[in-house]
């Protein structure tokens, strides 16, 4: 089953910024062949559930081997059965909408 989520990590104790372990993860998703899109608060990513989930066990895993002692994460998703969609098709539908006002 293909999946859509919104994906936020959040590593605790390690200061203010986070952007090198947006970086990794980003790494860790490309490696893994997945589409992704990065926004300014988390990263849209579709694939194979067990693939998208796998991924984001190993940004976990990664981000601890990089020190944080805690993490905190957010996941969004959405399935469908009835049709395949990707990230592009949501958003060209709203576009199209958009520029039909």
């Amino acid at each position: 089953m293909n999946v859509i989520i919104d994906l936020c990590i959040v590593p605790l104790g390690v200061g203010v910024s986070v952007s090198k372990y947006v970086v990794e993860c980003h790494n860790i998703i490309n490696a893994a062949g997945l589409k992704s899109s990065l926004h300014a608060y988390g990263t849209n990513i579709e694939g194979e559930w067990n693939l998208v989930f796998d991924t984001v066990k190993k940004c976990h895993e990664r981000i601890h081997e990089m020190g944080a002692p805690r993490i905190t994460t957010t996941i969004k998703l959405g399935t469908r059965i009835d049709r395949e969609q990707t990230m592009d098709d949501k958003i060209k539908s709203v576009k199209e909408k958009l520029s039909s006002q």
